[in-house]
């Protein structure tokens, strides 16, 4: 069995930590004075929505299409954000600078619809205008997790149709997904492996899920998984380096006999799976496909090889 508590975001711990300074609405304090309402829609409602990026050699991968779906998120909650695009991202830069940041970075940007007037839901109540918080921590991805690989488990709860809550939305109601991973935690695995509302293969609790098959690239067909700008980066660059990639339904049975399997987010980028339901996938340990993959990324997103 392959150790548990692994996990997509484990990082070395770095006391610089303690003294980080965040960005509040407009301030940048020391994160000891960091704080918002009890009245916030996000503390209240979980009525937000944020984006994870990474800071590295001084660049910020991908940042346009990370804005873009926020603002497109906004759009769709009708929560104005009060900041121009132009105007955000320079308040994440000064967040960076603020703290003499150059690289190894994980940046967490978040938007509620703000404190409200009374403790209820009505949006209408979010009189103040909206909340903004952007924290940047120094955290490198630990790389062993390569060696180590992650293990999966499938859970009952699975990510649901559009017409409840649609998954494309980075949203701060993450309450199914943490009931997920505590259920796959429970089982001995590290995360949680959630179906789509047909039985199909879908996503993890945190991260989008692929497989390979004879040297094709599976992932879902994105009706019902998080729109990660990382999965998109991956199947652009298969597409790219003729690497065949397919959106498509697959089932456990295609996924237990698959060769390799990986998970991509933004904090790991491509994080490989060595197990699922205690079935070893392949060889149990990171492929050629995901190698390849990683390479291409790194090179893409950071300018490395």
């Amino acid at each position: 069995m392959i150790d548990s508590h692994v996990s997509t975001h484990d990082a070395a711990p770095d006391d610089r930590n303690d003294d980080i300074l965040i960005y509040v609405d407009g301030q940048i304090v020391h994160r000891d004075e960091a704080k918002v309402s009890v009245y916030d829609s996000g503390f209240l409602l979980g009525d937000g929505i944020w984006e994870g990026l990474r800071l590295y050699d001084g660049n910020i991968p991908f940042l346009d299409a990370h804005l873009d779906r926020l603002y497109e998120a906004s759009l769709y909650l009708e929560l104005d954000i009060g900041k121009t695009r132009a105007e955000l991202t320079q308040a994440i830069w000064d967040t960076l600078n603020a703290n003499g940041m150059t690289t190894d970075v994980h940046i967490r940007l978040m938007v509620t619809r703000g404190r409200k007037r009374k403790p209820f839901q009505h949006p209408h109540l979010s009189i103040y205008g909206p909340t903004i918080v952007i924290i940047a921590e120094h955290s490198k991805p630990d790389e062993s997790v390569i060696e180590r690989g992650i293990s999966l488990f499938t859970v009952p709860h699975h990510r649901g149709l559009p017409l409840t809550q649609d998954a494309k939305l980075n949203s701060h109601s993450k309450l199914n997904c943490i009931i997920a991973l505590n259920h796959a935690v429970r089982a001995g695995a590290d995360e949680a492996l959630m179906l789509d509302p047909f039985g199909f293969v879908n996503t993890t609790n945190a991260c989008n899920f692929f497989i390979v098959r004879k040297g094709e690239v599976w992932t879902s067909t994105g009706d019902y998984c998080m729109n990660g700008v990382t999965r998109a980066k991956v199947i652009e660059i298969c597409r790219e380096n003729d690497i065949p990639v397919f959106e498509r339904n697959f089932s456990l049975v295609d996924t237990y006999g698959a060769d390799e399997a990986f998970l991509t987010g933004t904090f790991g980028a491509q994080t490989p799976v060595f197990e699922i339901d205690g079935r070893v996938i392949g060889s149990g340990e990171a492929g050629s496909v995901f190698h390849r993959i990683r390479s291409l990324y790194k090179s893409a997103a950071f300018g490395v090889g």
